[in-house]
């Protein structure tokens, strides 16, 4: 017998569930990276199995790649697709300017290529991940591995310039040693609690020396997709401000949750 879900998977199944249903065939799609983006991909996997849905997904990680291959969903590169119909992924964090916190599994640099490189971005996440004010979460910021402290001095020295008294970082950790990026990178987690101006810190951070990209995603978010524990979700979309809810029925999760496994 399946084990019943905890609320936040519960929550980030109705989400995932959801905006699989935008998906129609014959898109190209990216597909983000995280526990939520997983339940996308299995959801998808089992619409491509039972309604024969046919499309093909660029992931933005090694890891999606391996989940999604293996629920054998066609796979193919951003420049062999060349251009995207839509990118669906999960967030850190989401205010209500739509702007997110992204980054928490490493992969921010390709999520955020793959975004801007679609007609639309569609955000899905649990309700917990909504915030009034981006910064709780760390921010992650991706340095090359040359001069990395040097670059986590200039990083510090930026965000003084921007008010931000004693700002704390650390190069996140990996298995053995430090993190490392798909692209051989490393990541730097900037504890800031509040960021009152979004759109001027990641300005700031992507001129420093060294950085590749920062979490911030500003304006890039067209539609979010919100679940709740018990299958409530909430679609807004970000241009017209208009919200739908509907309900998702959670006992298709358990079915879920075993592909890939």
């Amino acid at each position: 017998m399946s084990q019943p879900l905890a609320a936040a998977d519960a929550a980030k199944f109705a989400a995932a569930k959801r905006a699989s249903e935008l998906v129609e065939t014959g898109m190209k799609v990216g597909l983000g990276t995280g526990s939520t983006a997983a339940w996308l991909v299995r959801a998808l996997a089992a619409r491509q199995h039972e309604e024969g849905l046919r499309f093909q997904a660029v992931p933005t990680s090694t890891q999606t790649a391996a989940l999604a291959g293996a629920l054998g969903i066609p796979l193919t590169t951003l420049d062999a697709a060349g251009w995207l119909d839509l990118t669906i992924d999960g967030a850190d964090e989401v205010d209500a300017q739509f702007s997110l916190i992204k980054g928490g599994g490493g992969a921010l640099l390709q999520e955020k290529i793959v975004a801007k490189a679609s007609d639309r971005m569609v955000v899905i996440a649990d309700s917990d991940k909504q915030v009034a004010r981006l910064g709780k979460f760390a921010l992650p910021v991706e340095v090359i591995g040359f001069g990395k402290h040097a670059s986590e001095t200039l990083i510090k020295a930026a965000l003084e310039d921007l008010g931000f008294a004693n700002p704390d970082s650390k190069f996140r950790p990996g298995k053995a040693g430090l993190f490392v990026t798909d692209e051989g990178n490393h990541i730097l987690d900037l504890e800031l609690q509040t960021i009152p101006d979004p759109a001027a810190l990641a300005q700031a951070l992507n001129q420093v020396p060294g950085v590749v990209e920062n979490g911030l995603f500003i304006g890039i978010c067209s539609a979010l997709v919100i679940g709740h524990s018990d299958g409530r979700v909430s679609y807004t979309d970000v241009a017209t401000g208009t919200e739908e809810a509907s309900q998702i029925d959670l006992d298709q999760a358990a079915r879920l949750a075993e592909l890939g496994r």
